[in-house]
């Protein structure tokens, strides 16, 4: 799934120990744009937080996975992020097609006017 919008608040970076080692967690709040704007907070783990280098009031297209766990009867909801790409980074989309899928334009021969 995806999601784009503004980064409209960056979190405390959170760290611990684990069964397999020592883990590192970072959440961001994103506002989306449109009539009803919407606020949600995805999370990144481990070296994914230096590599996408997030800020607040970046414009990002956030790439995520969506997790549900249950603990002591209570639903707990995640959203753990696995690619985030800033506004300026996205490439345009192009409405023309490639030139390589372009069919050549040939001449029409003469007399090529019938109807059936």
């Amino acid at each position: 799934m995806e999601i784009t919008g503004t980064i409209i608040k960056v979190l405390p970076l959170q760290s611990g120990q684990g069964k397999n080692g020592t883990w590192t967690k970072q959440e961001y709040v994103i506002e989306t744009d449109g009539q009803y704007p919407k606020k949600v907070c995805f999370s990144l783990w481990g070296e994914r937080i230096d590599g996408a280098n997030i800020k607040k009031g970046e414009v990002l297209t956030i790439s995520f996975d969506i997790e549900s766990r249950e603990y002591n009867e209570k639903w707990y909801t995640q959203i753990n992020a696995w690619s985030a790409i800033k506004a300026s980074e996205q490439k345009p989309v192009e409405d023309e097609l490639p030139e390589s899928d372009q069919l050549p334009n040939e001449p029409e021969a003469p007399g090529d006017d019938l109807p059936f």
